[in-house]
Formats: structure tokens, C-alpha cells, sequence
């Protein structure tokens, strides 16, 4: 069979595709189409049939091509990017363990820098790590704790990510019972570091339970095992939310919880979860990832059952497939993952699907509709698997896991179902994004040349035109403000129907997820959004809910907290006003840092007047030269700017990871060049003026757009970048 047509790819999914998939030549040319992409990987992932049925080989790869041709299923990035090439690493979620000790600890910096390489991305629990200032028997000193050497990850992670054609990310997982917990939480307050890092607080029941009745609880060092202090949980639950609140970190998981749900208790204890949060793993294991197009299963107003059974049956069959054929990165790797076989596939477009039933997304039918899918899928992959283990054989570790019982003599994989962040695969797939919310009724998109494209939501378009409601008017108030809930032009109706994530109220996020949840043998990666004028007290009630609710895990965002979301609107006709900076006053106020870079040491003076930060005096410790001059004259222009009335996140934004030939460390931190050391310094001093939000994190770094934060990853919904894994 031969290479078909895709005609569900858009101009801009193919924009995508020829961007980040397809294969290219030395000077960086497309050497494939997306076609030929799709039978690439099809061909490819087939050839797991060959060594149980030669014969159905071909069958196989024409079954796989219309699966994903038809747009009905697609999987995670790294096995359309590598299979049938020469990488041919096909997994997306790893976990990597850490132990207490130095040697630990740089082998698995080594393996995240192979995992990388590949298109993966990594989770660790830095729980086994004993606290800062402990004791370090082997030289008589003290431990520089488990933060010190996240910071050592993160920089190993920027480093490899310059060269590869796929951004790495990580997971830090660290125990609520850890004697560093408090400074692990806050960490991110300052938006400086960790920046490859997502962040998340591993909960117990013993540490729920002290909040419930407002007790203290046990701080365990995990070198030696014993209590050595308490603390008392609400406090620190505090300090969750407050950071969660101001930056969208750290995250939450019900680690009691993952690990009544392992399916292979004799092989570990999961400790941590892949970086977006939905793939709890135990150490060295890895899982691919897959996901049904849910809007492709809908006609009519009716859910297409049929269709949606042969989808389950051949992509489990695809995803037990490559287990078979992938080539993962280390034996210790390829050990843990044939053990368990673990495969996760979820869902995209469930926001669309309940678009074309005619459901509001924020209702109690919404949530009936994600039991009945969800059940659906979840059933009929398990029936897959068993079918497989019966003709190929159950997964290795399958006595004595949970499905070793007479109710399920064969099963092929230790898990099946997985809800993944799906950002590029759904603009491939031309749908909404996991089982999140709509992000906008319409938007602008960047394509060819950086001409912006207004694209609306097809079904508003055509309910627009077919119920008499649509104008070019109408089509620009939408593209502006991405939410219909204010424009009484458009019926009540079509209104309650087209909510968009910020239109909706938290709680009803976490009821869609803990609905998908209960049919989830991994866990649901989701993002529960917060207006910007949300407080503490609604991130508490959301994580608490979560809790009772039955979810694995709970991630927030409120809008602006992580960055400027600038919106700018002209409507005023006539030349813009000419901006002109403050005068200086006779006399500031102010501190001076003094950085490492790799030019020497750079003195950095941050100034304040009466209206805040004013102004920037940035030196090198010796006159003269190139870099002193560029310096001075990048501190004259961040005072004119500040002065001007810039905020200094703006100008963060612009400066900070700006690299040079030779970074240098501070104080366990990464200097990238005299630009990016002027960006720390200022942030420093930015957070702690009253009222200052952190520096922006949240623009694409391909085309400067404004991230969305979508199933505990970042999207860009302009040009397809994401940090999805």
C-alpha cells in the first residue's frame, strides 16, 4: 500500500510537521512529506508483528497508516519524529532514580543527557538525597542538599538541549516529608532557576490527614530514617498554595495514592512521575504514549461507539507494537520496560466532542459524557491487551501484579490508559487540546513570512452563519478577545456552549478530571486555570477538592502569575504618544551584586526613586574592551527604559538567557553571559519590591508569542511549539 492522501492536515499542520518531524537533510532541508512521514512510521512500528506473525506484517503497517491518516490517532512526538530512523527511540516518559550518593547522582545526570538527546523527557524523586547540612561521612563535611543539585540537572539539561532537535524537560518530585521541603517549594519564586524543571510536592496520607486536623507531621531524614523535627501541615500546605499561586508551582501528587494504583508492587514503589505529571513510573521505567482523536468519533450529535472500538483495538495494538520495536537508551531502561510493558493510551478533542453533542463543558452531562468515554476506552483497551497476551504472551512481571487472577488470565500490558498533554498533536490533529477546555473561540495564528492568520472555531461558524448571528464585526470582537461570554449578539445558548478554559470555574475542572481519572490506570495531565484575580483560598479549595475527588494529581495556573500576557489594542486613530523617561532625581537608592560571567567579574547596580526601580549601572571589573563598553550601554538603556515606564519583568523578559561562548557558575547557579547576569540581578531586586510579579516565563521561544498553559505543559498556539512530553 502506498503513501494515501492526509486530508485532515491544515496549512498550518503541515507547517508544523515540516518544522519539527520530518526528516531533513545536512542543510536542513525537508527530505520527506508529511505522507511519507506517516507511512514511515507506520512501516516502521508494523515490523513489532514480525516475530509472533511474519504473514500479518503488511496488513499491519496498511491498518496503522489509515489510523493515523484518517486523523483518528496519533502518538507522542518522539515515535513520529524517530521510528524508522536511525535514533528509533520511541518512548516519551521516563523516570530515572536518585540515590544518595555522588556517583548516583551524575550517572543519572549522564542518562538524562541520552534521554534528551533522543526526545524525551525525564522525572526524578530527589527524596532519597539527605538535607542540606547533614552530615557527609566520607569527608567530613555537610550536604549541600537536593535543591543544590537539581540546579546541577537543570543546567545539564540546557546545555544538551541547544543541540537537539527536541527541548528536554524534567520532573522534580521531592517527599512533603523531606527536612527541605519548605525551601523545595519556594524555589521557584524566584524565576531565575530551575527552568527545565516542572516541580511537584509528593503528598502522603499521613501529611492529608495532619491537615484535616490541623496537626503537625514527621520530617524524616531519609539518610538515616529518622524523625528529626515536625512541621506543622497547614503551614507548609500554605506555602503550596502561595508559591502555586504566584508562579503556577509546585504541583501536587497523592503519592499513596499512585502506588495503591501500581499495577507491580513486587518490582518498586513509585516515587515520581514523567515531567507533565500523567505517567507515574517506578525507576528506569519508560512508556510510550498515544492519543484518540475523540472529535473524529462523533456524527450527528452521536458518539460513533463502533468506530471508537476499532480505534482502541488497533492503537493498543500500535502502542504494544512499539514497546516491541523501540530502542530505548540504556539496558537498565530496556530491562524495566519490558518487565511491565506499560503503555499509555488517552484521548484529544473532548472539549470538541462535547461541542458537537450539544454539551456545555462546565455541566453535569459533561461529566457523564467523560465516564461513558472514558469507561469505554478504558474497557476495550483492556480487552486489546488481553488478546495480545493471549497470542503473544503476558507481560513479564504479570505473576503477582494485580491483573494475576482468574478474571484475567493473559494481559500484554501492565497498564494501557494514560490522558497526556497532546499540544502539537492536536494542531496536527486539528482539534482541542487533551480533555482540557477550548483555549479560544478564535485566535490569531502566525504562519508563513510571520503573517498573522484570525482562525475561528469551525462549529462557532457555522452555528454563526446557520443561525444568522455572523459578521465581520463579530469574527474581529472574537479574534480580540478569544471568549464569546460578553457579546450579547451571540445567543445564550451558543454562549454556555463555547465556554472557553477562563470562562470556567476551577471546580468544574478538577470534577472533568477526576472523572477521567476513575477510568485511568496511569493518571491525567490537566491544568486547572485560574482568573488573574483569583486568591490563595481558591488554589486551596481546588487542591483539597482534588484530593477528595480521587485525583493522582493537581496542577494550577492562574492567569499572569508567570507572565506578562501583554495585549495590545489601538483602536484610537492618529500617531501613538511619544514615550519620554522620568527625570533622575539628585539622589537613589540602591545595592550592587557582584557576578560571575565568563567576559570576569561584572558589578551590577540596581538603583531605586520614588516611583521603584530606576535605573541600571552595570561595570566589569576591568575598564576598557569591547564587553565593558557593550555592558555600560546595556545598563544606559535598561535606565531609559525603566524611567520610561518599561517594567522591569519586560525587560527581564528580553534579557535573561541571552548565552555567550563562555557561561560561568555562581553559587550553584548558571551565568550565561553579562546580559543574561544583568536580567538576574534585576530579578533579584524585582521580587522583592511590593506588588512586582515574577519575570515573564510564558513566550515562545520560536516566534514570541504567549504560552498557554495546557495539561500541566506550555503551547504555543501561534507556530506549534510546545513543552509537552
Amino acid at each position: 500500500m502506498e503513501a494515501m492522501d492526509i486530508p485532515f492536515l491544515t496549512g498550518n499542520a503541515r507547517l508544523v510537521l515540516e518544522r519539527r518531524y520530518l526528516k531533513r537533510d545536512e542543510s536542513g532541508r525537508p527530505t520527506e512529506s508529511p505522507e511519507d512521514l506517516f507511512f514511515r512510521v507506520a512501516a516502521a512500528v508494523a515490523e513489532g508483528d514480525r516475530p509472533y506473525s511474519p504473514d500479518t506484517v503488511d496488513a499491519t503497517r496498511d491498518r496503522f497508516l489509515t489510523l493515523m491518516s484518517r486523523g483518528w490517532f496519533l502518538p507522542n512526538s518522539p515515535t513520529l519524529m524517530n521510528a524508522g530512523r536511525r535514533l528509533a527511540q520511541l518512548s516519551a516518559c521516563f523516570v530515572l532514580p536518585v540515590e544518595d550518593s555522588i556517583e548516583s547522582i551524575f550517572d543519572a545526570i549522564k542518562y538524562t543527557a541520552l534521554i534528551h538527546k533522543t526526545g524525551g523527557g525525564t522525572g526524578f524523586a530527589f527524596s532519597r538525597l539527605r538535607p542540606k547540612n547533614d552530615v557527609v561521612l566520607s569527608t567530613a563535611g555537610v550536604s549541600s542538599g537536593p535543591i543544590s543539585f537539581m540546579t546541577v540537572f537543570d543546567a545539564a539539561t540546557e546545555t544538551v538541549k541547544q543541540g537537539a532537535f527536541r527541548r528536554g524537560a524534567n520532573m522534580a518530585v521531592l517527599n512533603v516529608h523531606h527536612p527541605d521541603i519548605e525551601d523545595f517549594i519556594s524555589v521557584k519564586d524566584d524565576p531565575c532557576r530551575l527552568n527545565n524543571f516542572n516541580l511537584s510536592v509528593g503528598v502522603t496520607a499521613d501529611f492529608m490527614n495532619a491537615l484535616e486536623k490541623g496537626e503537625q507531621y514527621d520530617l524524616i531524614n531519609p539518610r538515616t530514617g529518622q524523625v528529626v523535627g515536625r512541621l506543622s501541615a497547614a503551614r507548609v500546605f500554605e506555602r503550596m498554595v502561595a508559591s502555586a499561586w504566584k508562579s503556577g508551582e509546585p504541583g501536587i501528587i497523592f503519592l499513596d495514592r499512585m502506588n495503591q494504583a501500581n499495577p507491580t508492587p513486587a518490582l518498586g514503589e513509585i516515587e515520581a512521575t514523567n515531567p507533565c505529571g500523567e505517567q507515574p513510573l517506578l525507576p528506569y521505567e519508560s512508556c510510550t504514549l498515544g492519543s484518540i482523536n475523540l472529535s473524529a468519533m462523533v456524527r450527528g450529535g452521536t458518539i460513533l461507539w463502533d468506530r471508537l472500538k476499532e480505534t482502541v483495538h488497533t492503537a493498543v495494538h500500535f502502542l504494544d507494537n512499539v514497546t516491541e520495536v523501540n530502542r530505548l537508551p540504556l539496558p537498565q531502561i530496556e530491562e524495566a520496560t519490558m518487565a511491565s510493558r506499560k503503555i499509555g493510551l488517552g484521548v484529544m478533542g473532548f472539549a470538541d466532542l462535547l461541542i458537537y453533542l450539544g454539551v456545555p463543558y462546565d455541566s453535569d452531562q459533561a461529566v457523564d459524557t467523560a465516564h461513558q468515554v472514558m469507561g469505554f476506552v478504558d474497557r476495550e483497551s483492556k480487552k486489546a491487551s488481553a488478546r495480545l497476551g493471549r497470542e503473544r504472551g503476558n507481560f513479564p512481571a504479570y505473576k503477582g501484579s494485580k491483573w494475576d487472577t482468574e478474571e484475567t488470565p493473559y494481559m500484554r500490558n501492565a497498564t494501557t490508559t494514560t490522558i497526556a498533554p497532546t499540544g502539537t498533536l492536536s494542531l496536527l490533529a486539528g482539534t482541542s487540546s487533551g480533555i482540557e477546555p477550548l483555549f479560544a473561540v478564535a485566535y490569531t495564528r502566525r504562519v508563513l513570512e510571520g503573517e498573522m492568520l484570525k482562525e475561528m472555531h469551525p462549529h462557532f461558524a457555522r452555528l454563526a452563519k446557520e443561525q444568522g448571528f455572523f459578521s465581520d464585526e463579530l469574527a474581529e470582537k472574537v479574534a480580540r478577545a478569544g471568549s464569546v461570554q460578553e457579546l450579547t449578539e451571540v445567543p445564550k445558548e451558543v454562549r454556555r456552549l463555547f465556554k472557553t478554559a477562563h470562562d470556567i470555574s476551577p471546580l468544574w475542572h478538577v470534577k472533568i478530571q477526576a472523572a477521567f481519572q476513575q477510568h485511568t490506570d496511569n493518571a491525567v495531565s490537566k491544568t486547572v486555570n485560574f482568573p488573574a484575580r483569583a486568591t490563595r483560598e481558591d488554589v486551596a479549595q481546588v487542591f483539597l477538592e482534588a484530593y477528595r475527588a480521587g485525583c493522582k494529581g493537581v496542577t494550577i495556573y492562574r492567569d499572569t502569575s508567570r507572565e506578562k500576557q501583554v495585549l495590545s489594542f489601538h483602536p484610537e486613530k492618529g500617531p501613538r504618544a511619544q514615550l519620554a523617561p522620568r527625570p533622575r532625581p539628585l539622589v537613589t537608592r540602591g545595592v550592587t551584586e557582584r557576578m560571575r560571567t565568563g567576559c570576569g567579574n561584572l558589578y551590577v547596580t540596581v538603583n531605586e526613586d520614588e516611583k521603584g526601580i530606576s535605573e541600571v549601572f552595570a561595570q566589569m571589573g576591568k575598564t576598557g574592551g569591547c564587553a565593558s563598553s557593550q555592558t555600560e550601554a546595556t545598563g544606559r538603556l535598561i535606565s531609559l527604559a525603566l524611567r520610561s515606564g518599561v517594567s522591569p519583568d519586560a525587560i527581564i523578559k528580553q534579557l535573561v538567557g541571552i548565552r555567550c561562548p563562555s557561561p560561568a557558575w555562581q553559587e550553584g547557579r548558571l551565568v550565561l553571559s553579562c546580559p543574561d547576569a544583568i536580567a538576574q540581578v534585576l530579578s533579584h531586586r524585582a521580587n522583592v519590591e511590593p506588588g512586582q510579579e515574577a519575570a515573564p516565563k510564558g513566550f515562545c521561544p520560536d516566534c514570541g508569542e504567549t504560552l498557554v498553559p495546557e495539561s500541566g505543559c506550555q503551547v504555543c498556539k501561534a507556530c506549534g511549539f510546545s513543552k509537552c512530553y
